[in-house]
């Protein structure tokens, strides 16, 4: 797509504004589709990415009817076949896009570097701002006076106020321009899975300017997209408070996660059952959101956004003990709750994984999507694998897995076969609550294997069939330890750790 094919491209359109979406992943593909499917305004939307080997791949995929990320939300199909037919929508990689850009919409990615050990213990850490700084000097640098910029991007706090405004206020001034543009501030709040669509469209939405005549501008345009009659805008007093709302929003769960890991290892200790208990506690309502057990935390957003409010504190205060530490450390368990679900793993077979053939089910990093970014069963498999594991991978949302380099299959019987020695329920689709199939093919086995439910997708009356010819394992439920004759008479049963047992 080159400056001509752009320029016919805007020949073509009516008198309308112009809406560029810089960043063209997994929030900047959709968030442009949403807008040119504006309910309200009827917007001419381009949306930018770079002019690399990858972002030419999702360049021509969006201009060729297809979305370039795997999506479970029929939604999205559907917007990107009205966009193109409405001929109201263009992905390019060029920056002349920028000149006729009436609004802006900044979704590029900003990443933590983390440096960890070999067993996932959190050493430092640092945010590097130059790639989202150098994305919004690109757009200072080409776009017209009185645009308006809205930086959606998850960035520490302080960043519009103390990174864009200067690098766009430098800007206009070499230009000779008047410093009229307008800057707002509004994170997205985007879910993959059926909802793809409606966390944009269909959810609430929180805004800030940097000045009042930003912040009005910036709630004009959300209100052209977002059906606020049901999902009001919230308007808080600077783009800072906006900014951090995103980072504490994302750094509470993160924490309430990793607090429920200890309670996790202890509820097993005691043989009770967490998730009886978590459900008792639910009943109060201040109590609801309460965290269940689980294999790990993954996705874009809650790995890293803790991390992004402590980096701002340490740098702004040039106090390396000034960071938010209680963040960091919800971080760092977060990242090594796998081990734990490796170690049961592990002890069910006596220590010696090696030779043994593990059914990993499900590679993603959430219920019923297919997003693999960062997803806890990457530490899981390589701490299988580093033991001398066979891996199986199986997901009903997922073809291939990028990060591991591996083809995932969508057939129970590809995976689960009489060489198995244990099936690990990793991640906690619906596919795989009550699937007779599945039940079938484990009772079928030749023999007993270890059956690990990391999620408690497993309801008791499977667990009690299960139960009748494997040793099963559900990660917070220390009542299985006491209800199955004594875990160690079960192992010693059904001789998981034994030469015997079955191996790939």
């Amino acid at each position: 797509m080159n400056e001509r094919d752009l320029n016919q491209f805007l020949f073509n359109q009516p008198n309308r504004d112009v809406v560029v979406v810089q960043g063209l992943g997994f929030v900047g593909a959709v968030m442009a589709l949403v807008v040119a499917n504006a309910s309200h305004e009827d917007y001419t939307v381009i949306g930018v990415d770079l002019p690399t080997e990858e972002g030419r791949r999702k360049v021509e995929a969006l201009n060729q009817g297809v979305f370039p990320i795997e999506s479970a939300d029929p939604t999205v199909d559907e917007l990107h076949e009205q966009a193109l037919e409405q001929g109201n929508f263009l992905a390019t990689c060029d920056d002349s896009a920028y000149e006729v850009a009436d609004v802006v919409v900044i979704d590029v990615n900003l990443d933590v570097q983390k440096e960890t050990t070999p067993d996932r213990k959190l050493e430092g850490y640092d945010v590097d701002l130059a790639p989202f700084e150098a994305a919004c000097r690109t757009i200072a640098e080409r776009c017209k006076q009185n645009v308006l910029m809205i930086v959606e991007t998850t960035v520490p706090p302080g960043t519009c106020r103390d990174v864009v405004k200067p690098i766009f206020d430098e800007a206009f001034e070499k230009r000779g321009l008047p410093k009229d543009y307008r800057l707002g501030h509004s994170f997205e709040r985007v879910m993959p899975g059926p909802d793809y669509v409606d966390s944009i469209r269909n959810f609430y939405r929180v805004y800030s300017g940097i000045d009042e005549e930003s912040a009005d501008a910036t709630r004009d345009f959300l209100k052209s997209i977002i059906y606020t009659d049901e999902y009001p805008l919230t308007r808080l007093g600077s783009t800072t408070a906006s900014e951090m709302t995103k980072v504490l929003e994302n750094s509470y769960r993160a924490m309430n996660i990793a607090f429920v890991q200890e309670w996790t290892e202890f509820a097993e200790e005691l043989g009770v059952n967490l998730y009886e208990v978590v459900e008792a506690i639910r009943k109060r309502p201040t109590h609801q959101n309460l965290m269940l057990p689980g294999l790990g935390v993954g996705g874009y957003c809650l790995t890293k956004d803790p991390l992004l409010a402590s980096w701002a504190r340490s740098k702004s205060q040039e106090d390396d003990s000034a960071r938010l530490l209680e963040s960091e450390q919800a971080v760092q368990i977060n990242d090594r709750m796998p081990e734990y679900t490796y170690g049961r793993i592990r002890e069910a077979f006596g220590g010696e994984i090696e030779g043994k053939t593990v059914a990993l089910l499900g590679v993603s990093y959430r219920k019923d999507v297919g997003d693999t970014r960062y997803s806890p069963v990457e530490y899981l498999y390589d701490l299988l694998q580093d033991d001398g594991a066979t891996l199986r991978l199986h997901d009903p949302f997922v073809e291939y897995w990028e990060e591991r380099e591996r083809n995932v299959r969508q057939e129970f019987e590809e995976v689960i076969t009489k060489e198995v020695d244990a099936v690990v329920l990793s991640t906690p689709h619906s596919a795989y609550d009550e699937n007779e199939e599945l039940q079938r093919l484990l009772h079928a086995l030749p023999s007993s294997i270890l059956v690990h439910d990391a999620w408690g997708v497993l309801g008791d009356g499977e667990i009690g069939a299960l139960q009748s010819r494997h040793w099963v394992q559900v990660t917070g439920r220390g009542d299985l330890n006491e209800s199955t004759a004594t875990s160690k008479t079960m192992i010693s049963s059904f001789d998981l750790s034994s030469e015997s047992s079955t191996s790939a």
